[in-house]
């Protein structure tokens, strides 16, 4: 009888399967203009139409064509770019934001007033799930809305305080910076005061200049709509995060925040272009990557900025990839390699690359504490000083101010990642703890995607923080009580013990005298 069991439990063990999620539609929404932005869901995007999923991407860049993935092309967006660059350059964070609702307000018009998109919502089709980037452009949400379908957030940046009020998390200003500060989880008393200065100033900005303008293009482009912008932004079933903790710092996330940072990177990088290979390889000393991003493009940094970068690398020993939007550098030095773009990942995962010269931005961070590189941060804008005011801090990484570059303080902060061994030490125990997971980012991202699918949006990781107005959800009706309510007992109490002890009222001893003066 015990071998019969035993038969038995094997055989029901293998013949066990896991849940199966059928095929979905899926529509994902990416109207930004950066690549980045792109590139860090694009792997997530194409792993979800291998898996028999019909993925339908509104982007702003030329696709190649993809088994069970269709292309709506809003090129328009494009055209914003420079000015965004410009704009963003301001000194005052009111300003900074009037600028960048000014830019999100242009590319949410952009994407709706493509003829691609105006079609595909007036197409009568369906989908299952709407990916939306969570970057403050409240009227492309309303996708879900229009085509009855649960909406996934993503952020290739992490959380920000708008994507924790979006799903009910609560995350204390104490010790979670905004994410466009220089400012890291420790913070001094003044720092704190900063942040929470700031924090107020976006929230007003965010609720009496922001979100208005996104209501008047939401009634605009979705009229018939059935729910409220409100009601749409409470609508998230999922939300994942390009961020990872080994990597940032221990936070408050709910069951339906799932960290996925990295989940661009493939775990095997793939061979390089020939001529890159052969740069890389034939430099005794090593080689440098240097690349401001998709967003910040080098060719337009000021002539004496291009000048200090050009005479620091024209000086040094190793050889430099230089990540460069022209065909021609006036000046390049011989130990200089430009492209337009550069196979990131893969570059920097060859053992021959030192150090990554970066804007800091979050996806480049991340690649380059993948495989163990020390980076020197040259931030410009939004997240990017508090990534590399964390790469300082612990220890992987040094940072310099872009407007106002010296050669002397470039030579210096080179020399000393080549030379100090700290650095790539800090880079590589970072890089270990990150691949210290159970199963790759990517395949967490699809796993959660599809688990929203076969649950039919999963509304039981719905928090009850989000039913909860501001009073209630800080407790502040029972805190009022709670103290009020003793406080009035000792109030009544003194005042009846002054009645008992004081028997008849009290007459004032210098009344009468003052009446009979």
């Amino acid at each position: 009888m015990r071998l019969l069991a035993v038969i038995a439990f094997v055989f029901c063990a293998l013949s066990a399967k896991p849940l199966e999620t059928q095929s979905a539609k899926i529509l994902a929404t990416l109207p930004f203009p950066g690549r980045s932005q792109y590139i860090f869901v694009e792997s997530y995007l194409k792993a979800l139409a291998a898996k028999g999923h019909q993925v339908t991407v509104i982007n702003a860049f030329k696709n190649k064509a993809t088994p069970n993935m269709r292309f709506i092309e809003a090129l328009k967006a494009h055209e914003y770019t420079d000015e965004m660059m410009g704009l963003l350059n301001v000194p005052i964070l009111w300003q900074q934001l009037n600028a960048m609702d000014y830019i999100l307000t242009r590319f949410v018009e952009t994407t709706l007033e493509d003829e691609g998109v105006k079609k595909l919502i007036n197409s009568g089709e369906t989908f299952d799930v709407v990916l939306a980037e969570m970057l403050q452009m409240e009227p492309l949400y309303a996708f879900a809305e229009h085509f009855n379908a649960t909406l996934v957030g993503f952020s290739s940046y992490g959380t920000d305080r708008k994507i924790d009020e979006a799903a009910g998390n609560i995350s204390p200003i104490s010790y979670n910076p905004l994410v466009t500060s220089p400012r890291t989880d420790k913070m001094t008393f003044l720092e704190r005061l900063e942040n929470h200065y700031d924090a107020l100033v976006e929230d007003i900005h965010r609720y009496f200049v922001h979100l208005p303008h996104m209501q008047t293009i939401y009634k605009k482009y979705f009229p018939n709509a059935k729910k409220t912008m409100e009601e749409v932004l409470d609508s998230f079933s999922l939300i994942l995060l390009g961020q990872h903790f080994s990597l940032s710092h221990p936070r408050p996330y709910l069951p339906n925040m799932i960290e996925v940072g990295g989940m661009q990177i493939s775990h095997k990088p793939k061979p390089l272009p020939e001529d890159i290979k052969q740069f890389i390889e034939g430099s005794p000393n090593g080689v440098i990557y240097f690349s401001m991003g998709s967003n910040v493009k080098s060719k337009d940094l000021p002539q004496e900025t291009r000048d200090t970068l050009l005479k620091t690398f024209a000086k040094l020993k190793q050889r430099v990839l230089w990540k460069f939007e022209d065909d021609q550098m006036p000046g390049k030095p011989a130990n200089v390699l430009i492209k337009k773009w550069y196979p990131q990942p893969d570059i920097l995962a060859h053992p021959n690359v030192k150090i990554f010269i970066t804007h800091g931005g979050l996806l480049s961070t991340i690649e380059s504490v993948y495989f163990g590189k020390p980076v020197l941060g040259l931030p410009c804008f939004y997240d990017q000083y508090m990534n590399v005011q964390r790469a300082q801090r612990t220890g992987f990484g040094l940072g310099l101010d872009l407007n106002n570059l010296k050669q002397e303080d470039l030579e210096k902060a080179i020399h000393t990642l080549l030379n100090d061994p700290s650095y790539a030490q800090a880079s590589a125990a970072i890089s270990e703890r990150y691949r210290d997971q159970p199963e790759s980012a990517l395949d967490r991202a699809v796993w959660w995607t599809e688990y929203v699918i076969r649950h039919k949006g999963a509304p039981h990781l719905r928090a009850t923080a989000r039913d909860l107005n501001f009073i209630q959800l800080h407790s502040l009706d029972t805190w009022v009580v709670l103290l009020g309510v003793p406080l009035l007992v000792v109030l009544l109490i003194l005042k009846l013990s002054c009645k008992l002890l004081g028997g008849k009222k009290q007459r004032c001893p210098h009344a009468d005298k003052v009446k009979k003066q």
